[in-house]
């Protein structure tokens, strides 16, 4: 049971996994539509009974996942646990509080499970060589961010100094604003500058918005780089015991549960 919902390698993981994927875009499709009111007035039996039975068939899906592992409150604490609890408490919690059902739309956070429909390798070598690649550049783009963050803020304070109140700068708050929105390069152009000082400004701001987006790039670059050379047989070790996947390349057990992912689980 725990091969058929927890991996991909066999015939019979992979169509459980389909259904699920096939299962979990249902849903939210009925949740969309609903949301239509012509679609509701029409077909609103229909689509609660179709609800419902999702609803269901999630449930019991819910419970085998608990009962095959090893440890179900670790699955349960775990972040795909508690996706798959919020996914159906919402139809559960409509029975006594009226109009939330509406947030079941949270199972289409289901569908990072395509992950692990195939198991395909080459897949899983890029998604865990994109994750160590964005761990080791946290550091250098938090700090970037940082700066852009200050930048932000003398620019704004600045412009609201110069345009001024009649100009639309009625804060420095929104001048912060303006700064973050020239900065990023999307120009709504709901606050303009009007004199020649402010021209001037916007015009740097606009030319370090290409700064912008090129450093975290260059940075990121750079990091997934070295992460392509770490061996694939490195990454992504999967707990058998709580799910978890294990991206560290030198880890001999699991960080959540101290399982040692050398050795496989009897369930």
């Amino acid at each position: 049971m725990y091969e058929v919902i927890f991996e991909g390698d066999t015939r019979a993981g992979k169509t459980f996994d389909v259904a699920l994927l096939i299962t979990i875009v249902a849903s939210v499709l009925l949740v969309v539509l609903e949301s239509v009111r012509s679609v509701r007035e029409e077909w609103s039996t229909a689509l609660h009974a179709a609800e419902w039975v999702v609803t269901v068939g999630f449930t019991v899906e819910y419970a085998l996942r608990l009962y095959c592992v090893r440890s179900p409150a670790r699955y349960a604490r775990s972040f795909f646990g508690i996706v798959d609890l919020i996914s159906i408490l919402p139809a559960y919690l409509e029975l006594v509080i009226e109009g939330t059902h509406f947030l079941m739309i949270v199972r289409v956070l289901r569908l990072l499970r395509v992950f692990r429909i195939f198991k395909l390798a080459h897949f899983l070598k890029e998604g865990d060589i994109l994750m160590a690649a964005l761990k080791a550049s946290r550091p250098k783009v938090t700090v970037f961010l940082a700066a852009v963050c200050t930048s932000a803020v003398v620019m704004g304070t600045l412009m609201y100094l110069v345009e001024g109140e009649e100009n639309g700068f009625t804060s420095i708050p929104r001048g912060i604003y303006w700064a973050i929105v020239t900065l990023t390069t999307v120009g709504y152009g709901d606050v303009t500058p009007h004199t020649t000082v402010g021209h001037i400004i916007a015009t740097a701001v606009m030319i370090l918005g290409y700064g912008v987006l090129a450093v975290p790039t260059g940075i990121f670059s750079v990091e997934l780089t070295q992460a392509s050379r770490v061996p694939a047989k490195t990454l992504g070790k999967l707990c058998e015991a709580c799910g978890f996947s294990e991206t560290d390349p030198d880890a001999r057990y699991c960080r959540r549960c101290g399982q040692d992912l050398s050795e496989p689980v009897a369930h």
